[in-house]
């Protein structure tokens, strides 16, 4: 007896929880974690703040982040539609163009929020969204290049946030320079976690031509390149809260790495299967790092 099944009927616009899966709300949370550590680093106080506080937070993770996943949901349609098929958009939950336009909606909301909060932020808003664009979107598409891709999307979520929730508390203004300088190697360091994200989907990567690391150099050299590269940027900042008169963050930073370096050998034994495990706790104590140098930043800049 032959198996009958039925077909779901074209839609002719996205419901809500389908919009919702194409912004990935699981995706915010380094963007937001990131302007918290910026927030934190101002040195200014919270008192009268918290309205610009929760506009930066809506800003950096529901706004900017999530255009970046529209813009990359729409122009990986045809990628997706071989290798992830059930996504939103080749799924047809999102169907004809909405995809684009939610994108361009996006954009536009979050630069009309980011204007809201000054011009600092706005100038932030704009180079964000201008790399998640370029990284996704033809001609420029950097995720192409592994090298330039994981480079976009490290400053976008890390630097640019972390920078942007500083100039908030700063009244819009610009942020002070020891502030952006850690917040610059801790986005270098982003570039390693992004490698991490790209093991995943090598075999895809290599069929269509995406130069991912691990499809450049290989598995195992990828995953040594991904440890380096997110721990010389905290050599570095460890060496400079030391140098800045801040030893007891140095020295939480460095126990952090340590534990980092203790774990990347269990990680490199076995690369693309243990990358996901990697993320859930190497990452984390990177980002527990990023927080204790931003506590050391309060104590150092003006507003503390």
């Amino acid at each position: 007896m032959a198996r009958s099944t039925v077909a779901i009927p074209p839609v002719s616009r996205p419901d809500p929880a389908a919009i919702l899966e194409l912004l990935k709300p699981i995706t915010w949370f380094p963007p937001m974690w990131a302007f918290g550590c910026g927030v934190v680093s101002s040195g200014v106080p919270l008192q009268g703040r918290w309205p610009q506080v929760v506009a930066g937070i809506v800003l950096a993770g529901p706004m900017v982040c999530a255009t970046s996943q529209a813009v990359n949901d729409w122009f990986d349609r045809h990628v997706d539609a071989i290798n992830e098929p059930e996504r939103p958009i080749p799924s047809g939950r999102v169907p004809g163009r909405w995809g684009l336009a939610i994108a361009w909606a996006w954009t536009g909301l979050s630069l009309l929020v980011a204007a809201a909060l000054g011009a600092w932020v706005l100038c932030a808003a704009v180079v964000g969204l201008a790399l998640a664009w370029a990284y996704s979107a033809p001609p420029v598409r950097l995720k192409q290049n592994g090298w330039w891709g994981n480079a976009a999307v490290g400053f976008s979520y890390e630097g640019i946030a972390w920078v942007t929730g500083a100039a908030v508390m700063a009244g819009g203004g610009v942020p002070d320079p020891r502030v952006v300088g850690i917040a610059a190697l801790y986005s270098l360091g982003a570039h390693g976690i992004m490698t991490l994200n790209d093991f995943k989907s090598v075999e895809g990567d290599l069929r269509l031509g995406i130069g991912s690391l691990p499809a450049r150099l290989g598995i195992p050299r990828a995953a040594r390149v991904a440890c380096l590269a997110m721990a010389v940027p905290q050599v570095v900042v460890v060496a400079t809260l030391a140098v800045w008169g801040r030893p007891v963050e140095a020295a939480l930073v460095a126990a952090l790495l340590a534990a980092q370096v203790a774990l990347m050998p269990r990680l490199l034994a076995s690369p693309r299967e243990r990358a996901p495990w990697y993320s859930g706790t190497g990452v984390s104590l990177y980002v527990l790092g990023m927080l204790a140098a931003a506590f050391a930043l309060r104590a150092l800049t003006p507003g503390a």
